[in-house]
């Protein structure tokens, strides 16, 4: 199981206003602190911890931070819907896009996905893959 995913940023501000445009309405709380922003999902009260975690971080060794080539990370969305909300509001808090949303012929019937390049270059994902939605072919 992943325990967490870190990125790194050079500006912190810049990747607090692109991440916060679309991880608090996937229930992500944020933790800032001088080590960066921390997201995770509430634990309720006798609940296991949900993982993962998501780390936005500045580079440990003082180099400034890079985009891992074939490196992304994925985010589940509730809705088809949501995914297209989510992509436009990170594109609106400074990501970049690097594919609408929508359906995509070398995945599955119902997996409806958006993709984007945030302030520093990482990619993201924003999918959806819900069954009972329209699919691809119907």
């Amino acid at each position: 199981m992943i325990a967490y995913v870190t990125v790194g940023a050079d500006d912190i501000a810049r990747a607090k206003r692109f991440y916060s445009a679309f991880l608090p309405a996937l229930d992500y709380t944020l933790t800032e602190g001088p080590e960066g922003l921390s997201y995770v999902l509430p634990v309720k009260l006798g609940q296991s911890v949900i993982l993962p975690d998501f780390y936005v971080k500045p580079t440990f060794d003082g180099r400034p931070a890079s985009a891992g080539n074939g490196v992304m990370v994925a985010f589940e969305a509730r809705s088809q819907q949501q995914v297209l909300d989510l992509h436009s509001a990170a594109l609106a808090a400074g990501g970049f896009d690097e594919g609408q949303p929508g359906f995509r012929a070398l995945y599955g019937p119902h997996f409806y996905v958006g993709y984007l390049r945030d302030p520093q270059g990482n990619k993201i994902a924003l999918f959806s893959s819900d069954p009972d939605e329209p699919g691809r072919d119907g």
